[in-house]
């Protein structure tokens, strides 16, 4: 099933350049995604934004990222300010993705779900990208299917606990400041009963 019509109304990045990009530029979603991590989950959600006012573009080009100088698009995501805690390794991330896409998908990240025929399927090709491992995969699935429109048949079972309708435990919960401190709360919770459970 593709997206709906019409433009998202996003609310991740907490900052509307950011979030307005977000929901109009599948591409600036996957990055955004592939970003979240060892980061504040806001930050790496307007990194996309931060990416394309350096690239000079209103929408971000996985054909021009695929091609870019890997030295030259280092320098853009180190900034400053960075576009990542770990720019330099963000980058080739963000690249080998972009990369990926102009050869399977034509370029264009919203082929990655177009033509899907289930949530396992999506669930696949989301976990074949490159830095997106199974529990990333998970919460891209659910981010599409609760946000973006993105909702073939079995995506909640594909997603896992983070496609249950009314959670609070990640990015495809975050709607606005208060979901995004609910969120930030359970994971804390979470890392904190993980360190807790090693230690035992």
């Amino acid at each position: 099933m593709v997206q709906t019509a019409g433009v998202p109304t996003i609310r991740i990045a907490q900052e509307p350049a950011a979030d307005d990009l977000l929901g109009r530029d599948p591409l600036a979603l996957l990055i955004g995604m592939l970003l979240d991590q060892q980061f504040p989950m806001e930050r790496a959600f307007a990194g996309p934004a931060l990416l394309a006012q350096r690239l000079g573009t209103d929408t971000l080009s996985a054909a021009a990222i695929a091609d870019a100088d890997p030295d030259a698009l280092k320098a853009v995501f180190a900034g400053p300010p960075a576009v990542h805690r770990y720019p330099g390794s963000m980058a080739e991330r963000t690249q080998a993705v972009c990369r990926l896409l102009v050869e399977r998908y034509e370029g264009r990240a919203e082929n990655l779900w177009a033509d899907v025929p289930d949530g396992a399927t999506l669930l696949r090709r989301v976990g074949e990208l490159p830095g997106f491992g199974a529990q990333k995969a998970k919460i891209l699935v659910a981010l599409l299917g609760k946000q973006y429109g993105v909702t073939p048949s079995g995506w909640r079972e594909a997603a896992g606990d983070y496609g249950t309708d009314g959670a609070r435990r990640s990015v495809a919960d975050v709607v606005d400041p208060t979901s995004l401190a609910e969120v930030r709360a359970f994971k804390q919770d979470a890392k904190a009963a993980a360190k807790a459970k090693k230690t035992s």
